[in-house]
């Protein structure tokens, strides 16, 4: 039986621009990242080899530069993130991804943060 193994990066910190809010795309937030990736190891666990593996320094440069390029709505960045994920590490067996706004700007409203998350 093949293994498959989760490569997880577990509460990224970004600064980004995300948000409907002018405000929020001019000054920014701290949002909170997530990404577990399922693959076969069976070549890593075998070679204990960097290259038979998913990397999770790549994969936090990846996630980084996603979260670079300004959207409205985390279920748009969630989206451009699951299709640099696939196309950057193809053997992707499936995976989660969890974004979270830290400290929301809601008028009235005090909370840890608003997320939003897509599993595949």
């Amino acid at each position: 039986m093949p293994i498959v193994t989760t490569i997880e990066v577990n509460g990224l910190m970004c600064r980004a621009h995300h948000g409907v809010m002018p405000q929020e795309r001019a000054v920014g937030n701290d949002f909170a990242v997530t990404v577990h990736i399922d693959y076969p190891a069976c070549r890593a666990v075998m070679s204990d080899e960097l290259g038979s593996t998913v990397n999770y320094a790549e994969l936090c440069d990846l996630i980084k530069s996603v979260m670079d390029t300004p959207s409205q709505l985390l279920e748009h960045v969630c989206g451009r993130m699951h299709a640099a994920l696939m196309e950057r590490f193809p053997m992707t067996k499936g995976g989660f991804i969890r974004i979270e706004k830290l400290s929301p700007p809601i008028s009235g409203v005090q909370m840890h943060s608003a997320a939003v998350s897509i599993k595949w």
